[in-house]
């Protein structure tokens, strides 16, 4: 636990504009009585949103959002804050993680947290008797927007939920670098490989995927992406990639790195024209962009070490990161995104938390977009607490860009 509470310690002070916002919920008590469920990764930035929560006078029940992303000296060190109750455990079974969603559920919250949508779905499917209770809600990530959205369309969304994921303050900066920096260090870490001069495929250019592509390059590697979106794909090529199907780099890659969330990006067709020694790892949410279950079914031996499971199939060796899983997070020695990205990201939840405490009662619901003051404040703050400050515009040019009659 005294480990726990040191990397909190070091987290918090590279996070300061949730310390602005923490000093703000100190004073104010904007979430007394607010009782707030999350599932996210436990780690030690997640614990700084967490206390930043309480402050504010929330109680606030979590666990993890992946079986292996929790680090449990942190988690320890969280259920000894005051109004915080954590569930989280690294390397539980599907039972367990599942039975601890369901410990944060039973605390009836009014506001939850969620990141992939799992702790949403359950709520939906097993846990419905506790819809009413629920005021709304915010996600944190691509995947669990992706499935918002699908039951929005399907009018299945019982309550209004925040796409934190799909403003620019965590588009631009939580999604391209720290993503990008966060994969490439969990791969580094874990196989003591060198990028430089690597040919690395990246699955999917969105905004990860680009973060992931850009800092290969500038490592050294040869990089190739792969899409299924055409427009994506020409930015990939106008960005300098090369660009083609899996099935034809799935013969030139060393390293793969999937970006998508979707399911069977790398699967068996990929398999059979891989080089013995690829390394592949998922920088998506859940682990199924990399068919796992076909190699486990067909590999005839599998070694297994710290972070790395090496399945030989038709004599060559493929290794496979984290299990398939956040590669950023479920290796050993994984950290998570950089601090200073997820002072933007926790401050975006945390104010939208506060939003979703006032306001979601009034709220249609559905899939609804951070609000922009929100975006600005935040933006605001990092470039204060950078010494930074902008131009304003001025009258005139307000006046200007309002208008519709003078162009020249």
């Amino acid at each position: 636990m005294e480990t726990g509470k040191k990397k909190i310690a070091w987290a918090r002070q590279y996070m300061p504009v949730l310390a602005s916002i923490r000093g703000e919920f100190q004073q104010n008590k904007p979430l007394k009585g607010i009782r707030i469920g999350m599932a996210l990764h436990v780690e030690a930035k997640t614990a700084c949103l967490v206390e930043t929560l309480a402050a504010g006078g929330a109680d606030v029940h979590i666990t993890g959002c992946n079986p292996l992303s929790t680090q449990d000296d942190v988690a320890r060190a969280l259920d000894e804050v005051p109004g915080v109750h954590c569930y989280a455990r690294r390397g539980v079974t599907a039972g367990e993680y599942y039975a601890a969603i369901d410990r944060v559920l039973d605390s009836h919250p009014q506001v939850v947290i969620d990141d992939g949508m799992d702790l949403i779905h359950r709520l939906h499917t097993v846990r419905r008797d506790l819809l009413p209770h629920v005021v709304g809600g915010c996600e944190e990530t691509t995947t669990g927007v992706h499935r918002l959205r699908a039951m929005a369309r399907e009018g299945k969304l019982a309550f209004p939920v925040i796409a934190v994921n799909d403003t620019p303050m965590k588009r631009h900066f939580d999604n391209v670098h720290g993503t990008g920096e966060s994969a490439i260090a969990g791969i580094m870490l874990t196989t003591n490989m060198l990028v430089a001069g690597k040919v690395v495929v990246v699955a999917g250019y969105g905004f990860c995927g680009r973060g992931l592509a850009r800092k290969l390059h500038g490592l050294g590697a040869r990089v190739i992406v792969t899409e299924v979106d055409p427009r994506r794909a020409l930015e990939a090529y106008m960005d300098g990639f090369s660009v083609m199907p899996m099935e034809e780099a799935a013969g030139a890659g060393e390293i793969f790195i999937t970006a998508t969330g979707n399911t069977s990006v790398i699967a068996e067709p990929h398999f059979a024209r891989m080089k013995s020694g690829v390394v592949l790892a998922n920088a998506g949410h859940f682990n199924v962009e990399i068919d796992i279950g076909w190699l486990e079914k067909n590999a005839t031996a599998v070694t297994r070490r710290d972070g790395i499971d090496t399945y030989t199939v038709d004599g060559k060796d493929i290794h496979v990161l984290a299990e398939g899983r956040l590669v950023n997070l479920a290796v050993p020695k994984g950290m998570g995104h950089p601090i200073e990205v997820m002072d933007l990201s926790f401050s975006l939840q945390a104010l939208c938390a506060l939003h979703i405490a006032r306001q979601g009662r009034t709220m249609n619901p559905g899939v609804h977009e951070v609000p922009p003051e929100i975006d600005e404040t935040v933006a605001e703050r990092k470039l204060a607490s950078l010494g930074l400050s902008i131009d304003k515009l001025t009258e005139l040019q307000k006046s200007y860009l309002s208008g519709w009659e003078s162009g020249t």
